[in-house]
């Protein structure tokens, strides 16, 4: 569990991001319907090389015939950001 942890950390330090995708597909013996499958890894945006890996499998070894594929993806570990948010608070001693 730690080991995992200290793995996405340094996922996200290089780049990846925590990227998850809903993706629908036929089902083998009822063509007619969807089943939906969702998939959640670390992985690189724009191009997914990592998702894209996992879909290739898919097609090879898997029956249900993919229909579509929606991709969604957050950034973890960024750097600080300041930004000024307009409100104001004194403090001070008694009386104020």
């Amino acid at each position: 569990m730690e080991r995992d942890r200290y793995r996405a950390l340094e996922l996200q330090l290089r780049g990846y991001r925590l990227t998850t995708a809903e993706i629908l597909y036929h089902m083998p013996d009822h063509p007619g319907l969807l089943q939906t499958f969702v998939w959640q890894d670390y992985d690189i945006a724009p191009d997914y090389p990592v998702l894209r890996r996992f879909l290739e499998f898919w097609e090879r070894h898997i029956e249900g015939r993919l229909h579509s594929v929606q991709v969604a993806s957050v950034e973890g570990v960024q750097p600080p950001r300041w930004r000024h948010v307009g409100s104001e608070f004194r403090l001070g001693g008694r009386g104020h």
